[in-house]
């Protein structure tokens, strides 16, 4: 497996080949394997080279350390908050990127054996075949910081069963592996101890035929069993509460629930949504329920439209204030602004998803013929950025 540490000068992402598979390795393990402009566009390229490459029939993909991914790199977001679309070329790249590796045209595995967060786990789930262990650690905890679920999560989530995707979205709630597979978001479980094994089996394979991987991972795989106090054990009441209108409503139901006996697992996710941004959880609850209704190319340009949105800060600072009090200062005292969810105006809300200009809206392959257009140096955004 990879090596805790990486040298300055070793590659963010390593691409090797092994004859008919490629392995991809994400390669910051110092930093939990977060996800920057050049990971982004590392991995578009070794994506698309070898979709293309008729040698190629099995990809697999895993983190270096401890970490899958932690998700987006936030400090350089925050870096870039007092200039105007900095980070939008980023931004574009990972949105595309996510098109992608939700459509790619050859097999994939995804070795999952620690955290999978945020945008990294947009690196996981769409995969063929997602691979997790006994120290796989799942969320997506982005509207906690005044941002929302995104990189494809409002298609995802707004498909869970019943109303577990706004639960997942608004709390941040944590999943392990087992948990992940009985929900579908992860295929296989695999010990920790057995996945150098697993490895080494798939980099000697000489087919990417699915049913072939499948049997193969299926070697090393145990049955899923979820422990007694599996927040998926309490999906009633996630249905309940979780299906109501607004955001207050929800946090009012589960209040209401949260009083009843046996209920005492409800008290600290009320306190972590009340600490959450206003903003971030309006336009999050949102963006999963529009999700519903909307193909993954929709729901991708939504995304890219509230991103963008987001950090413009056209109705809000609160996502640099979030990053600022977790990862900046650390203080975990963030001052949101609006401070309540009765003082977010919902019409201020709609300016969040409002099209963008027509130079830097994303654009997704609309044809096969065109499958690997609409990169961003092709787009308007470049020329926006100059």
């Amino acid at each position: 497996m990879a090596q805790e540490g990486r040298n300055i000068d070793d590659p963010v992402v390593i691409g090797e080949e092994k004859g008919f598979v490629k392995l991809t390795t994400l390669n910051r393990p110092r930093q939990l394997n977060v996800i920057s402009s050049e990971v982004v566009l590392k991995l578009a390229e070794y994506l698309e080279m070898w979709e293309k490459d008729d040698e190629t029939k099995l990809i697999l993909i895993k983190g270096a350390g401890r970490a899958f991914s932690a998700g987006g790199d936030l400090k350089m977001f925050y870096d870039g908050r007092e200039s105007k679309d900095s980070c939008l070329e980023v931004v574009y790249r990972m949105y595309w990127l996510c098109y992608h590796i939700h459509t790619y045209k050859k097999t994939q595995v995804s070795l999952v054996n620690g955290i999978s967060m945020g945008g990294g786990a947009s690196l996981m789930v769409p995969m063929k075949f997602s691979v997790v262990t006994e120290k796989t650690v799942f969320a997506t905890p982005e509207a906690s910081i005044g941002f929302h679920t995104d990189c494809g999560f409002s298609y995802i989530h707004s498909r869970l069963p019943g109303h577990l995707g706004e639960f997942l979205a608004l709390t941040g709630a944590r999943l392990n592996g087992k948990e992940l597979v009985a929900i579908g978001m992860a295929t296989h479980f695999v010990p920790s101890a057995k996945l150098a094994d697993l490895e080494a089996r798939l980099v000697s394979l000489d087919s990417g035929d699915m049913d072939v991987v499948r049997c193969t991972i299926e070697e090393f795989s145990e049955k899923v069993n979820l422990d007694q106090d599996s927040i998926l054990n309490k999906q009633s009441v996630i249905n309940e509460c979780f299906s109501k209108e607004s955001v207050k409503q929800i946090i009012q139901a589960f209040e209401a629930e949260g009083s009843k006996e046996g209920n005492d697992w409800i008290n600290p996710v009320i306190k972590g949504l009340k600490r959450s941004s206003p903003t971030g959880l309006k336009i999050t609850l949102r963006s999963i329920r529009e999700g519903r209704k909307q193909t993954l190319s929709d729901c991708l340009k939504k995304e890219f439209r509230i991103t963008v949105n987001i950090l413009r800060k056209t109705i809000s600072p609160d996502v640099y204030e979030g990053i600022r009090a977790l990862t900046i200062d650390k203080d975990n005292s963030p001052k949101w602004n609006p401070a309540t969810l009765d003082e977010v105006d919902d019409e201020k809300i709609n300016l969040v998803f409002k099209p963008l200009e027509d130079d830097i809206e994303l654009h997704v392959p609309e044809t096969e013929e065109n499958r690997w257009g609409g990169k961003y140096e092709n787009s308007g955004c470049a020329s926006v950025r100059g």
